[in-house]
């Protein structure tokens, strides 16, 4: 088996305004089959058909399927450079249509920040498959779909959109230590803990 990353290439994004409780997702085109890419390779409908299905099983059994800004040379995901999760994927035609939400990690943050400056991203797919002497894949394992900077194939134009939390409140543990006398307990039991850890550790 091989490692085989496909780039595509988003649009510049155009973002509305940054608002409070508000998500930041880039949409579109992930992967496209029967389409020789850049790469040299084309990959059946089937292929992406099957890595379409193994991916929306795993999101609706609650796993988190997340990605890294710019790709690394292995299978692995590694969590100090995640900057997003698949939250949806499935298949429009010949293509897989997605949706990634940015995190608030290091790396989210500056994709984040890069798509705002205006900048040209593209989305990589991750996974590992067989490829013969005419380029075409098969037995691909799909593993995730990574963000990066140079794209390989023009027809993928995922945009950035913002989206908002909805009618749901999120209290902080600040604003729950004001009001709520369990929060208040759990949190000077926590302050406490962590002062008597402090101390031992200076013996």
């Amino acid at each position: 088996m091989k490692l085989l990353q496909e780039h595509l290439s988003p649009s510049v994004a155009h973002l509305c305004e940054m608002r409070k409780g508000q998500d930041l997702y880039l949409k579109g085109i992930m992967m496209q089959a029967d389409l020789k890419n850049g790469n040299g390779r084309v990959y059946p409908l089937s292929e992406i058909s099957k890595a379409v299905e193994e991916a929306q099983k795993r999101i609706k059994e609650g796993f988190n399927i997340m990605g890294e800004l710019n790709h690394p040379d292995t299978l692995s995901i590694n969590l100090d450079r995640v900057s997003h999760i698949i939250t949806e994927v499935a298949m429009d035609g010949s293509n897989a249509i997605g949706k990634m939400k940015l995190l608030n990690t290091p790396t989210g943050n500056i994709a984040k920040a890069l798509i705002e400056g205006g900048v040209r991203l593209g989305v990589s797919s991750r996974g590992t498959g067989n490829v013969n002497e005419s380029g075409d894949v098969s037995d691909f394992s799909f593993v995730t779909v990574d963000i990066v900077s140079q794209p390989s194939a023009p027809n993928a134009y995922p945009d950035a959109v913002m989206e908002s939390m909805g009618n749901k409140k999120v209290m902080s543990l600040a604003e729950a230590v004001v009001h709520d006398k369990k929060a208040q307990a759990y949190f000077k039991k926590e302050i406490m803990g962590l002062l008597e850890a402090i101390r031992k550790g200076a013996k």
